[in-house]
This record gives structure tokens, C-alpha cells and sequence, in this order.
């Protein structure tokens, strides 16, 4: 296997539906099951921006429904996102380093009346198993 090969040792899920926020609020993202990968990426892609100021936050957990869901701890976070009112159309990407099984990011809205369009992917690399299925 060629060491450069992306393709053939990541899979992508999504991570955060596309959707419009119009209010300040913490919208939850989709679960990724990290098991059989040993790294994780988020990335996160904004449209246009009318207001506010959001902040994307991860959690995580053992359990698959992340009923035991805590914040990842800061020294488990490679990098941070935050997007502003001039950040249209843009994407930011945030690591995880952790070891729990299931993770997920948040997007924290705060002074949002109109909002914002986000959507964002989770990258798994690394995978203990190649080649891996494309979906």
C-alpha cells in the first residue's frame, strides 16, 4: 500500500447535517464510530452568515447512543473552530485525539436572530484494516 494513499485507509461520514441555525442554541451533530481507526478529523463548512457567532464543541463516550457523553478534554482537541460574521462559505477542521469509541461535534449559537448554513464531515484515517469499503 502506498504510504501517500489517502483513499484506500479513510472513510468519510458525515458529521453535521446541513441545516440553517436561527437561533441561539446548541445543535448536535450525527454519532461517528471510531473503531477501527486510529485518527479523526472534523471538518466544518459554513454558508452565508447573517449573524451570530458560533462555536463547534466535541463530545464523546463509550456508549453508542452517548448516553455516557461527556466534553472532550482540551489536551484531546488538536485545534479549535469558531466562525464569525465575515467567515461565509469557508471550512475549518478540528482533530481528536481521544480514546473513546463514539464521538460527535456541537455547534454553540449565540446572538443569532437570522444565522448561519453549516454542514461539516468526519474524516477517519488511519484504519487498522486496508483497503477500506468506499460507501
Amino acid at each position: 500500500m502506498n504510504v501517500f494513499d489517502l483513499h484506500n485507509t479513510s472513510k468519510v461520514y458525515t458529521a453535521f447535517n446541513s441545516q440553517s441555525i436561527v437561533s441561539d442554541t446548541t445543535t448536535t451533530g450525527n454519532i461517528i464510530d471510531t473503531k477501527g481507526f486510529e485518527s479523526l478529523e472534523f471538518i466544518m463548512t459554513s454558508g452565508v452568515i447573517t449573524d451570530g457567532a458560533y462555536t463547534i464543541n466535541m463530545q464523546e463516550g463509550d456508549e453508542s447512543s452517548l448516553s455516557d457523553v461527556a466534553t472532550v478534554a482540551a489536551a484531546e482537541v488538536l485545534g479549535s473552530i469558531d466562525f464569525a460574521l465575515t467567515e461565509d462559505n469557508i471550512s475549518k477542521r478540528v482533530g481528536y485525539v481521544g480514546k473513546k469509541r463514539y464521538v460527535r461535534i456541537t455547534n454553540v449559537s449565540s446572538n443569532t436572530s437570522s444565522g448561519g448554513v453549516f454542514s461539516g464531515v468526519a474524516i477517519l484515517a488511519n484504519a487498522s484494516h486496508q483497503p477500506v469499503a468506499n460507501q
